[in-house]
Protein backbone atom coordinates (compact mmCIF):
# COMPACT_ATOMS: atom_id res chain seq x y z
CA UNK A 1 0.00 0.00 0.00
CA UNK A 2 0.94 3.83 -0.62
CA UNK A 3 0.34 6.57 1.07
CA UNK A 4 -1.18 9.24 -0.90
CA UNK A 5 -2.17 12.92 -0.29
CA UNK A 6 -5.03 14.24 -1.69
CA UNK A 7 -5.22 18.26 -2.13
CA UNK A 8 -8.51 18.58 -2.92
CA UNK A 9 -10.08 17.31 -0.27
CA UNK A 10 -6.42 17.95 2.07
CA UNK A 11 -6.69 14.16 3.00
CA UNK A 12 -4.12 11.39 3.04
CA UNK A 13 -5.40 7.84 1.67
CA UNK A 14 -3.80 4.55 1.05
CA UNK A 15 -3.86 3.03 -1.91
CA UNK A 16 -2.51 -0.23 -3.66
CA UNK A 17 0.87 -0.27 -5.19
CA UNK A 18 0.22 0.46 -9.12
CA UNK A 19 -3.00 2.10 -8.84
CA UNK A 20 -4.16 4.65 -11.88
CA UNK A 21 -4.67 8.10 -10.88
CA UNK A 22 -8.41 6.91 -11.99
CA UNK A 23 -8.59 4.69 -9.38
CA UNK A 24 -7.22 6.82 -6.72
CA UNK A 25 -9.84 9.45 -7.26
CA UNK A 26 -11.82 6.82 -6.77
CA UNK A 27 -10.14 5.55 -3.45
CA UNK A 28 -9.66 9.60 -2.35
CA UNK A 29 -13.61 9.87 -3.25
CA UNK A 30 -12.91 12.99 -4.65
CA UNK A 31 -15.86 15.28 -6.17
CA UNK A 32 -15.16 17.86 -8.55
CA UNK A 33 -17.54 20.12 -10.48
CA UNK A 34 -16.91 18.69 -13.68
CA UNK A 35 -15.47 15.22 -14.76
CA UNK A 36 -11.71 14.54 -13.68
CA UNK A 37 -9.70 14.79 -16.97
CA UNK A 38 -6.31 14.07 -15.51
CA UNK A 39 -4.03 15.36 -11.87
CA UNK A 40 -1.25 17.17 -10.83
CA UNK A 41 1.39 14.43 -9.44
CA UNK A 42 3.75 15.88 -7.48
CA UNK A 43 3.00 18.92 -9.67
CA UNK A 44 3.55 17.29 -12.49
CA UNK A 45 0.39 16.87 -15.26
CA UNK A 46 -0.32 13.44 -15.40
CA UNK A 47 -3.19 11.62 -17.42
CA UNK A 48 -5.61 9.29 -15.42
CA UNK A 49 -4.04 5.89 -16.90
CA UNK A 50 -0.80 7.19 -15.11
CA UNK A 51 0.48 4.08 -12.32
CA UNK A 52 1.52 5.81 -8.88
CA UNK A 53 4.57 3.07 -7.36
CA UNK A 54 5.76 5.61 -4.80
CA UNK A 55 3.78 7.72 -2.33
CA UNK A 56 2.87 11.06 -4.00
CA UNK A 57 0.36 14.25 -3.86
CA UNK A 58 -2.47 14.62 -6.24
CA UNK A 59 -4.74 17.31 -6.83
CA UNK A 60 -7.44 16.31 -9.37
CA UNK A 61 -7.94 18.82 -12.59
CA UNK A 62 -11.28 18.89 -14.60
CA UNK A 63 -11.65 21.62 -17.56
CA UNK A 64 -12.14 24.68 -15.31
CA UNK A 65 -8.27 24.17 -14.57
CA UNK A 66 -6.02 25.75 -17.28
CA UNK A 67 -4.27 22.21 -17.97
CA UNK A 68 -7.64 20.38 -17.69
CA UNK A 69 -8.75 22.57 -20.50
CA UNK A 70 -5.58 22.53 -22.50
CA UNK A 71 -6.10 18.86 -22.10
CA UNK A 72 -9.66 18.85 -23.51
CA UNK A 73 -8.50 21.10 -26.27
CA UNK A 74 -6.10 18.84 -27.76
CA UNK A 75 -8.22 15.41 -26.97
CA UNK A 76 -10.70 17.03 -29.12
CA UNK A 77 -8.19 17.98 -32.38
CA UNK A 78 -7.45 14.19 -32.38
CA UNK A 79 -10.86 13.24 -32.30
CA UNK A 80 -11.08 15.96 -35.18
CA UNK A 81 -8.25 14.35 -37.21
CA UNK A 82 -9.53 10.75 -36.55
CA UNK A 83 -12.95 11.41 -37.77
CA UNK A 84 -11.62 13.28 -40.96
CA UNK A 85 -9.31 10.15 -41.47
CA UNK A 86 -12.37 7.98 -40.95
CA UNK A 87 -14.49 9.99 -43.75
CA UNK A 88 -12.19 10.88 -45.86
CA UNK A 89 -9.16 8.61 -45.78
CA UNK A 90 -6.73 11.04 -48.41
CA UNK A 91 -7.86 14.24 -46.05
CA UNK A 92 -4.92 16.32 -44.74
CA UNK A 93 -6.51 17.96 -41.68
CA UNK A 94 -4.10 21.26 -40.82
CA UNK A 95 -4.94 23.23 -37.57
CA UNK A 96 -3.76 26.75 -38.16
CA UNK A 97 -4.75 28.76 -35.20
CA UNK A 98 -6.56 29.71 -32.30
CA UNK A 99 -9.33 31.88 -32.29
CA UNK A 100 -12.25 33.42 -29.53
CA UNK A 101 -14.35 30.05 -30.22
CA UNK A 102 -11.97 27.93 -30.67
CA UNK A 103 -9.51 27.07 -33.25
CA UNK A 104 -9.36 27.58 -37.45
CA UNK A 105 -8.40 24.35 -39.40
CA UNK A 106 -8.64 23.34 -42.99
CA UNK A 107 -8.87 19.99 -44.88
CA UNK A 108 -6.83 19.60 -48.00
CA UNK A 109 -7.11 17.05 -50.76
CA UNK A 110 -10.93 16.52 -50.42
CA UNK A 111 -12.08 19.40 -52.73
CA UNK A 112 -13.95 22.74 -51.30
CA UNK A 113 -15.47 22.16 -47.37
CA UNK A 114 -19.04 22.74 -47.22
CA UNK A 115 -21.55 22.41 -44.75
CA UNK A 116 -22.60 19.13 -45.94
CA UNK A 117 -19.11 17.80 -45.14
CA UNK A 118 -18.31 19.86 -42.16
CA UNK A 119 -21.55 17.54 -40.93
CA UNK A 120 -20.50 14.66 -41.94
CA UNK A 121 -17.30 14.96 -39.96
CA UNK A 122 -19.52 16.11 -37.04
CA UNK A 123 -21.39 13.35 -37.32
CA UNK A 124 -18.31 10.97 -37.27
CA UNK A 125 -17.00 12.60 -34.09
CA UNK A 126 -20.24 12.40 -32.23
CA UNK A 127 -20.30 8.64 -33.21
CA UNK A 128 -16.74 8.06 -31.99
CA UNK A 129 -17.66 10.22 -28.99
CA UNK A 130 -20.23 8.06 -27.86
CA UNK A 131 -18.35 4.55 -28.63
CA UNK A 132 -16.14 5.71 -25.31
CA UNK A 133 -12.99 5.18 -27.17
CA UNK A 134 -9.45 5.25 -24.83
CA UNK A 135 -7.10 7.50 -25.86
CA UNK A 136 -3.76 5.80 -25.23
CA UNK A 137 -0.11 7.03 -24.81
CA UNK A 138 2.80 5.02 -24.81
CA UNK A 139 6.74 5.45 -25.43
CA UNK A 140 8.43 3.48 -28.26
CA UNK A 141 12.05 3.84 -29.29
CA UNK A 142 12.10 6.85 -30.85
CA UNK A 143 13.31 5.33 -34.45
CA UNK A 144 9.83 3.20 -34.53
CA UNK A 145 7.92 6.18 -33.48
CA UNK A 146 9.40 8.78 -36.46
CA UNK A 147 8.43 5.37 -38.70
CA UNK A 148 4.98 5.66 -37.40
CA UNK A 149 4.21 8.83 -38.44
CA UNK A 150 6.24 9.05 -41.72
CA UNK A 151 3.52 5.98 -42.68
CA UNK A 152 1.16 8.15 -41.76
CA UNK A 153 1.81 11.22 -43.27
CA UNK A 154 3.01 13.03 -40.30
CA UNK A 155 6.11 14.09 -41.79
CA UNK A 156 6.98 17.40 -40.00
CA UNK A 157 6.29 15.75 -36.38
CA UNK A 158 8.51 12.84 -37.80
CA UNK A 159 11.39 15.18 -38.46
CA UNK A 160 11.06 16.98 -35.24
CA UNK A 161 10.89 13.28 -33.34
CA UNK A 162 14.12 12.37 -35.74
CA UNK A 163 16.07 15.77 -34.01
CA UNK A 164 15.27 15.45 -30.91
CA UNK A 165 17.90 12.80 -29.88
CA UNK A 166 15.96 11.00 -27.53
CA UNK A 167 16.37 7.29 -26.96
CA UNK A 168 12.31 6.94 -26.43
CA UNK A 169 9.41 8.96 -28.45
CA UNK A 170 5.85 9.20 -26.90
CA UNK A 171 3.06 8.24 -29.36
CA UNK A 172 -1.13 8.60 -28.95
CA UNK A 173 -3.34 5.94 -30.52
CA UNK A 174 -7.15 6.32 -30.69
CA UNK A 175 -8.43 3.03 -32.30
CA UNK A 176 -5.76 2.62 -34.30
CA UNK A 177 -4.93 6.03 -35.17
CA UNK A 178 -1.38 7.06 -34.28
CA UNK A 179 -0.78 11.09 -33.50
CA UNK A 180 1.18 12.50 -30.58
CA UNK A 181 0.30 15.77 -28.59
CA UNK A 182 2.27 17.69 -26.39
CA UNK A 183 0.44 17.16 -23.48
CA UNK A 184 -1.60 13.93 -22.12
CA UNK A 185 -4.61 13.83 -23.46
CA UNK A 186 -8.43 12.97 -21.54
CA UNK A 187 -9.09 9.50 -20.35
CA UNK A 188 -11.98 8.87 -23.72
CA UNK A 189 -13.88 9.92 -26.32
CA UNK A 190 -16.87 10.18 -24.15
CA UNK A 191 -15.27 12.68 -22.18
CA UNK A 192 -15.68 15.37 -25.12
CA UNK A 193 -19.15 15.52 -25.56
CA UNK A 194 -19.53 19.62 -26.08
CA UNK A 195 -18.39 20.21 -29.13
CA UNK A 196 -18.92 22.08 -32.29
CA UNK A 197 -17.14 22.59 -35.61
CA UNK A 198 -18.63 25.33 -37.93
CA UNK A 199 -17.79 26.41 -41.33
CA UNK A 200 -15.37 29.27 -41.55
CA UNK A 201 -13.87 31.06 -44.87
CA UNK A 202 -12.27 28.41 -46.40
CA UNK A 203 -12.09 25.75 -43.37
CA UNK A 204 -13.62 24.53 -40.25
CA UNK A 205 -13.70 26.51 -36.58
CA UNK A 206 -13.30 23.56 -33.83
CA UNK A 207 -15.48 25.45 -31.14
CA UNK A 208 -14.52 24.58 -27.50
CA UNK A 209 -16.93 24.52 -24.22
CA UNK A 210 -17.67 28.32 -23.05
CA UNK A 211 -15.14 28.94 -20.20
CA UNK A 212 -17.96 30.75 -18.00
CA UNK A 213 -20.23 27.22 -18.69
CA UNK A 214 -18.26 24.20 -19.90
CA UNK A 215 -21.69 22.63 -20.09
CA UNK A 216 -21.95 25.06 -23.59
CA UNK A 217 -19.79 25.89 -26.34
CA UNK A 218 -18.52 28.96 -26.74
CA UNK A 219 -21.02 31.83 -27.43
CA UNK A 220 -18.90 34.49 -28.88
CA UNK A 221 -20.75 36.60 -31.11
CA UNK A 222 -17.17 38.79 -32.23
CA UNK A 223 -16.45 36.99 -35.40
CA UNK A 224 -12.55 38.56 -35.17
CA UNK A 225 -12.60 39.52 -38.61
CA UNK A 226 -9.37 41.71 -38.63
CA UNK A 227 -7.35 39.41 -36.53
CA UNK A 228 -8.16 36.13 -38.85
CA UNK A 229 -6.89 38.20 -41.34
CA UNK A 230 -3.65 38.94 -40.14
CA UNK A 231 -3.10 35.16 -39.44
CA UNK A 232 -3.77 34.49 -42.74
CA UNK A 233 -1.63 37.29 -44.29
CA UNK A 234 1.40 35.50 -41.63
CA UNK A 235 0.77 32.45 -42.47
CA UNK A 236 1.33 32.91 -46.38
CA UNK A 237 4.36 34.86 -45.60
CA UNK A 238 5.75 31.80 -43.70
CA UNK A 239 4.71 29.62 -45.94
CA UNK A 240 7.12 31.64 -48.75
CA UNK A 241 9.98 31.24 -46.17
CA UNK A 242 9.84 27.66 -45.78
CA UNK A 243 9.10 27.95 -41.94
CA UNK A 244 5.57 26.75 -40.85
CA UNK A 245 7.13 24.05 -38.70
CA UNK A 246 9.75 23.67 -35.45
CA UNK A 247 11.76 21.29 -37.57
CA UNK A 248 11.89 23.75 -40.86
CA UNK A 249 13.32 26.30 -37.93
CA UNK A 250 15.51 23.81 -36.71
CA UNK A 251 16.80 23.01 -39.99
CA UNK A 252 17.93 26.85 -40.47
CA UNK A 253 19.71 26.51 -37.21
CA UNK A 254 21.37 23.41 -38.11
CA UNK A 255 22.59 25.32 -41.52
CA UNK A 256 23.81 28.10 -39.92
CA UNK A 257 21.25 30.34 -42.06
CA UNK A 258 19.37 32.35 -38.98
CA UNK A 259 21.19 35.49 -39.17
CA UNK A 260 18.98 35.87 -42.54
CA UNK A 261 15.74 34.78 -40.84
CA UNK A 262 16.63 37.08 -38.46
CA UNK A 263 17.36 39.92 -41.05
CA UNK A 264 14.30 39.16 -43.04
CA UNK A 265 11.63 39.26 -39.64
CA UNK A 266 13.13 42.52 -38.73
CA UNK A 267 12.51 44.06 -41.51
CA UNK A 268 8.77 43.19 -41.90
CA UNK A 269 8.51 44.75 -38.87
CA UNK A 270 9.93 47.72 -40.19
CA UNK A 271 7.64 47.79 -43.19
CA UNK A 272 4.69 47.18 -41.05
CA UNK A 273 5.63 50.36 -39.06
CA UNK A 274 6.43 52.22 -41.89
CA UNK A 275 2.72 51.03 -43.77
CA UNK A 276 0.76 51.89 -40.22
CA UNK A 277 2.46 55.54 -40.08
CA UNK A 278 1.62 56.31 -43.82
CA UNK A 279 -1.85 55.34 -43.12
CA UNK A 280 -1.71 57.65 -40.26
CA UNK A 281 -0.01 60.27 -41.98
CA UNK A 282 -2.51 60.33 -45.26
CA UNK A 283 -5.40 61.78 -42.80
CA UNK A 284 -3.31 63.93 -40.59
CA UNK A 285 -5.40 66.78 -40.76
CA UNK A 286 -8.30 64.71 -39.08
CA UNK A 287 -5.67 61.91 -36.77
CA UNK A 288 -3.85 63.30 -33.74
CA UNK A 289 -4.14 60.82 -31.09
CA UNK A 290 -2.73 57.24 -31.92
CA UNK A 291 -4.14 54.73 -29.15
CA UNK A 292 -2.00 51.63 -28.96
CA UNK A 293 -2.81 48.38 -26.78
CA UNK A 294 -2.12 44.45 -26.68
CA UNK A 295 -1.59 42.57 -23.42
CA UNK A 296 1.07 41.67 -21.28
CA UNK A 297 4.66 41.37 -23.31
CA UNK A 298 3.21 42.02 -26.46
CA UNK A 299 5.78 44.41 -27.39
CA UNK A 300 4.05 47.53 -26.71
CA UNK A 301 6.29 49.87 -25.83
CA UNK A 302 9.22 49.30 -28.14
CA UNK A 303 6.37 49.59 -30.84
CA UNK A 304 5.27 52.69 -29.61
CA UNK A 305 9.28 53.77 -29.93
CA UNK A 306 9.39 52.98 -33.51
CA UNK A 307 5.93 54.06 -34.65
CA UNK A 308 7.29 57.43 -33.56
CA UNK A 309 10.39 57.57 -35.29
CA UNK A 310 8.18 56.47 -38.59
CA UNK A 311 5.99 59.36 -38.12
CA UNK A 312 8.93 61.27 -37.14
CA UNK A 313 10.40 60.76 -40.86
CA UNK A 314 7.36 61.66 -42.26
CA UNK A 315 7.51 65.53 -40.52
CA UNK A 316 5.14 64.74 -37.73
CA UNK A 317 5.96 65.41 -34.05
CA UNK A 318 4.70 62.21 -32.07
CA UNK A 319 4.52 62.74 -28.35
CA UNK A 320 4.10 59.87 -26.48
CA UNK A 321 2.11 59.35 -23.25
CA UNK A 322 0.74 55.94 -20.78
CA UNK A 323 -2.37 55.50 -19.71
CA UNK A 324 -0.41 54.29 -16.66
CA UNK A 325 -0.15 57.85 -15.11
CA UNK A 326 -3.91 58.33 -15.21
CA UNK A 327 -4.49 55.77 -12.58
CA UNK A 328 -7.30 57.35 -10.13
CA UNK A 329 -5.67 57.87 -6.25
CA UNK A 330 -5.54 54.34 -4.80
CA UNK A 331 -8.46 55.37 -2.04
CA UNK A 332 -10.75 55.39 -5.62
CA UNK A 333 -9.61 51.95 -6.95
CA UNK A 334 -12.07 49.89 -7.60
CA UNK A 335 -11.61 46.27 -5.76
CA UNK A 336 -12.66 42.81 -6.36
CA UNK A 337 -15.23 40.56 -5.01
CA UNK A 338 -12.36 39.44 -2.65
CA UNK A 339 -11.73 43.00 -1.66
CA UNK A 340 -8.08 43.28 -3.70
CA UNK A 341 -7.68 46.48 -5.80
CA UNK A 342 -8.79 45.78 -9.00
CA UNK A 343 -5.96 47.70 -10.97
CA UNK A 344 -6.81 46.18 -14.61
CA UNK A 345 -10.31 47.18 -14.65
CA UNK A 346 -11.07 50.44 -16.69
CA UNK A 347 -12.72 52.17 -14.38
CA UNK A 348 -9.45 52.58 -11.80
CA UNK A 349 -8.32 55.18 -14.45
CA UNK A 350 -9.22 59.02 -14.20
CA UNK A 351 -11.57 58.80 -17.35
CA UNK A 352 -12.58 62.08 -16.97
CA UNK A 353 -8.52 63.63 -16.42
CA UNK A 354 -7.89 61.85 -19.78
CA UNK A 355 -10.31 62.89 -22.06
CA UNK A 356 -10.25 66.57 -20.82
CA UNK A 357 -7.04 66.66 -20.94
CA UNK A 358 -6.81 64.66 -24.32
CA UNK A 359 -9.69 67.45 -25.92
CA UNK A 360 -7.76 70.71 -24.32
CA UNK A 361 -4.58 69.33 -26.34
CA UNK A 362 -6.48 69.12 -29.44
CA UNK A 363 -7.46 72.57 -29.07
CA UNK A 364 -3.77 73.53 -28.72
CA UNK A 365 -4.19 74.33 -25.16
CA UNK A 366 -1.11 73.42 -22.99
CA UNK A 367 -1.36 71.20 -19.79
CA UNK A 368 0.56 69.74 -17.27
CA UNK A 369 0.81 65.53 -17.29
CA UNK A 370 -0.05 63.47 -14.17
CA UNK A 371 2.77 61.13 -13.23
CA UNK A 372 1.49 57.91 -11.11
CA UNK A 373 3.28 57.48 -7.80
CA UNK A 374 2.89 53.62 -7.51
CA UNK A 375 4.19 53.74 -3.86
CA UNK A 376 1.90 56.46 -2.74
CA UNK A 377 -0.99 55.02 -5.01
CA UNK A 378 -1.48 59.64 -5.96
CA UNK A 379 -1.16 61.34 -9.04
CA UNK A 380 2.38 63.44 -8.28
CA UNK A 381 2.21 66.84 -11.01
CA UNK A 382 5.95 67.77 -10.91
CA UNK A 383 5.56 70.11 -13.59
CA UNK A 384 5.75 68.30 -16.65
CA UNK A 385 4.36 70.59 -19.54
CA UNK A 386 2.70 69.31 -23.02
CA UNK A 387 1.80 72.45 -25.88
CA UNK A 388 1.22 70.96 -28.67
CA UNK A 389 3.17 72.01 -31.51
CA UNK A 390 2.75 72.44 -35.27
CA UNK A 391 2.29 68.63 -37.03
CA UNK A 392 2.34 67.26 -33.12
CA UNK A 393 0.63 63.67 -32.81
CA UNK A 394 0.03 62.27 -29.75
CA UNK A 395 0.54 58.28 -28.70
CA UNK A 396 -1.56 56.76 -25.93
CA UNK A 397 -0.37 53.77 -24.87
CA UNK A 398 -2.20 51.37 -22.27
CA UNK A 399 -4.02 48.10 -22.26
CA UNK A 400 -7.64 49.59 -22.32
CA UNK A 401 -6.39 52.06 -25.08
CA UNK A 402 -9.22 50.24 -27.78
CA UNK A 403 -12.09 50.50 -25.18
CA UNK A 404 -14.61 52.83 -26.60
CA UNK A 405 -15.10 53.74 -23.06
CA UNK A 406 -11.70 55.41 -22.40
CA UNK A 407 -12.13 58.01 -25.32
CA UNK A 408 -15.73 58.57 -25.16
CA UNK A 409 -15.47 62.19 -24.84
CA UNK A 410 -12.60 62.18 -27.80
CA UNK A 411 -13.83 63.10 -31.52
CA UNK A 412 -14.08 59.86 -33.49
CA UNK A 413 -12.05 61.04 -36.19
CA UNK A 414 -9.16 62.22 -34.31
CA UNK A 415 -8.48 58.67 -33.16
CA UNK A 416 -6.44 56.19 -35.03
CA UNK A 417 -6.45 52.58 -32.91
CA UNK A 418 -4.04 49.78 -33.04
CA UNK A 419 -3.77 46.69 -31.70
CA UNK A 420 -0.23 44.75 -30.66
CA UNK A 421 0.07 40.83 -30.02
CA UNK A 422 2.37 38.13 -30.26
CA UNK A 423 0.21 35.99 -32.65
CA UNK A 424 2.33 33.40 -33.50
CA UNK A 425 2.60 31.64 -36.39
CA UNK A 426 4.77 29.00 -36.57
CA UNK A 427 3.80 25.68 -35.11
CA UNK A 428 5.50 22.47 -33.81
CA UNK A 429 3.61 20.56 -36.58
CA UNK A 430 0.69 20.31 -38.21
CA UNK A 431 -1.84 19.55 -35.06
CA UNK A 432 -0.05 21.13 -32.40
CA UNK A 433 -0.07 24.65 -32.44
CA UNK A 434 2.48 27.29 -30.27
CA UNK A 435 0.06 29.02 -28.08
CA UNK A 436 0.37 33.01 -28.73
CA UNK A 437 0.05 33.30 -25.08
CA UNK A 438 2.97 31.06 -24.29
CA UNK A 439 4.87 32.90 -26.56
CA UNK A 440 4.24 36.00 -24.50
CA UNK A 441 4.63 34.30 -20.82
CA UNK A 442 7.97 33.04 -21.97
CA UNK A 443 9.35 36.56 -23.36
CA UNK A 444 7.54 37.74 -19.74
CA UNK A 445 9.68 35.43 -17.62
CA UNK A 446 12.51 36.84 -19.34
CA UNK A 447 11.91 40.25 -18.76
CA UNK A 448 10.58 40.15 -14.84
CA UNK A 449 14.38 38.44 -14.23
CA UNK A 450 16.08 41.20 -16.39
CA UNK A 451 14.00 44.56 -15.33
CA UNK A 452 12.55 43.54 -12.11
CA UNK A 453 14.28 40.95 -10.43
CA UNK A 454 11.79 38.40 -10.22
CA UNK A 455 11.89 34.84 -10.29
CA UNK A 456 10.12 32.10 -12.80
CA UNK A 457 8.12 31.63 -9.60
CA UNK A 458 6.84 34.93 -9.53
CA UNK A 459 5.69 35.42 -13.08
CA UNK A 460 4.19 32.16 -13.10
CA UNK A 461 2.17 32.67 -10.23
CA UNK A 462 0.38 35.66 -11.84
CA UNK A 463 -0.26 34.95 -14.99
CA UNK A 464 -3.38 33.02 -14.82
CA UNK A 465 -4.40 36.38 -13.38
CA UNK A 466 -2.94 38.39 -16.19
CA UNK A 467 -4.31 36.31 -18.64
CA UNK A 468 -7.80 36.78 -16.52
CA UNK A 469 -7.70 40.64 -16.83
CA UNK A 470 -7.04 40.50 -20.61
CA UNK A 471 -9.95 38.30 -21.52
CA UNK A 472 -11.94 40.80 -19.58
CA UNK A 473 -10.23 44.40 -20.39
CA UNK A 474 -7.96 43.81 -23.81
CA UNK A 475 -9.19 40.83 -26.29
CA UNK A 476 -12.73 42.09 -26.61
CA UNK A 477 -11.71 45.54 -27.69
CA UNK A 478 -9.07 44.26 -30.30
CA UNK A 479 -11.28 44.34 -33.32
CA UNK A 480 -11.90 47.85 -32.87
CA UNK A 481 -8.24 48.58 -34.34
CA UNK A 482 -7.70 50.41 -37.61
CA UNK A 483 -4.72 48.46 -37.52
CA UNK A 484 -2.93 45.23 -36.10
CA UNK A 485 0.61 44.74 -35.52
CA UNK A 486 2.12 41.06 -35.11
CA UNK A 487 4.71 41.29 -33.11
CA UNK A 488 5.74 38.21 -32.81
CA UNK A 489 9.26 37.23 -34.57
CA UNK A 490 9.88 33.77 -36.38
CA UNK A 491 13.50 33.43 -34.45
CA UNK A 492 12.42 34.51 -30.85
CA UNK A 493 11.63 31.29 -28.96
CA UNK A 494 15.08 30.16 -29.88
CA UNK A 495 16.54 33.25 -28.77
CA UNK A 496 14.70 33.01 -25.71
CA UNK A 497 15.38 29.42 -24.65
CA UNK A 498 18.82 30.37 -24.01
CA UNK A 499 17.54 32.83 -21.47
CA UNK A 500 14.49 31.23 -20.33
CA UNK A 501 15.54 27.89 -19.40
CA UNK A 502 18.07 27.84 -16.59
CA UNK A 503 14.86 30.33 -14.73
CA UNK A 504 12.56 27.39 -15.30
CA UNK A 505 14.85 25.16 -14.37
CA UNK A 506 15.14 26.18 -10.55
CA UNK A 507 11.59 26.09 -9.75
CA UNK A 508 11.10 23.14 -7.37
CA UNK A 509 9.05 20.15 -7.47
CA UNK A 510 7.36 21.03 -3.84
CA UNK A 511 6.09 24.71 -5.57
CA UNK A 512 2.79 25.05 -7.59
CA UNK A 513 4.29 26.76 -10.65
CA UNK A 514 6.21 23.31 -11.11
CA UNK A 515 3.46 21.84 -13.47
CA UNK A 516 3.62 25.04 -16.03
CA UNK A 517 7.72 25.27 -15.67
CA UNK A 518 7.68 21.67 -16.27
CA UNK A 519 5.13 21.72 -19.25
CA UNK A 520 7.02 25.38 -20.92
CA UNK A 521 10.90 23.45 -20.57
CA UNK A 522 9.45 20.47 -22.29
CA UNK A 523 8.23 22.85 -25.07
CA UNK A 524 10.94 24.82 -25.37
CA UNK A 525 13.14 21.36 -25.88
CA UNK A 526 12.07 21.42 -29.41
CA UNK A 527 13.64 24.28 -30.43
CA UNK A 528 17.53 24.85 -31.47
CA UNK A 529 18.95 28.15 -29.46
CA UNK A 530 19.96 31.20 -31.46
CA UNK A 531 22.21 33.27 -30.51
CA UNK A 532 21.34 36.17 -30.58
CA UNK A 533 24.11 38.96 -31.40
CA UNK A 534 22.65 39.94 -34.55
CA UNK A 535 19.50 40.96 -33.19
CA UNK A 536 19.42 44.96 -33.80
CA UNK A 537 18.69 46.82 -30.49
CA UNK A 538 15.67 48.53 -32.13
CA UNK A 539 14.00 45.25 -32.39
CA UNK A 540 11.08 44.12 -29.75
CA UNK A 541 13.44 41.45 -28.96
CA UNK A 542 15.87 43.85 -26.99
CA UNK A 543 12.59 44.89 -24.71
CA UNK A 544 12.20 41.39 -23.13
CA UNK A 545 16.30 40.81 -23.62
CA UNK A 546 18.26 44.20 -23.02
CA UNK A 547 20.67 46.19 -24.89
CA UNK A 548 17.75 48.15 -26.44
CA UNK A 549 18.56 51.14 -27.94
CA UNK A 550 15.18 53.08 -26.88
CA UNK A 551 14.56 53.89 -23.11
CA UNK A 552 12.00 52.50 -21.42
Amino acid sequence: MLEIICRNNNSKILVPFGSTINEVCQFAGVRTEFPVLGAYVNNKVQNTSYKVFLPKTVEFIDITNPNGRRMYALSLMFLLYKAVKEVYPKGDLNIHHSMSKGYYSEINNIGALDNEKIQIIKDKMTELIEKDIPFINKSIPTQEAVDFFRRVGLESKARLVETSQRLFADIDSLDGTINHFYSPLVPSTSYLKVFDIIQYDKGLLLVMPSKKDPNKITNDKNKQGKMFTVFQEYEEWIRILGTAYVSDLNEIVKNKEYNKLIQVSEALHEKRYSQIADQIFKKRDEIKIVLLAGPSSSGKTTSCRRLSTQLSVLGLRPIQLSLDDYFLDREFTPKKENGEYDFESIDALDIELFNKQMNELLEGKEIIVPRFDFITGKKVYNGKKIKPQDNAIFIIEGIHALNPKLSEKIDKKSKYNIFVSALTQISIDKHNLISSSDNRLIRRIVRDYNYRGYSAIDTLSRWQSVRSGEEENIFPFQENADSIFNSSLLYEIGVLKIYAKPLLSEVPQNNVAYAEAKRLLRFLANFQTIDDQSIPPTSIMREFLGGSSFEY
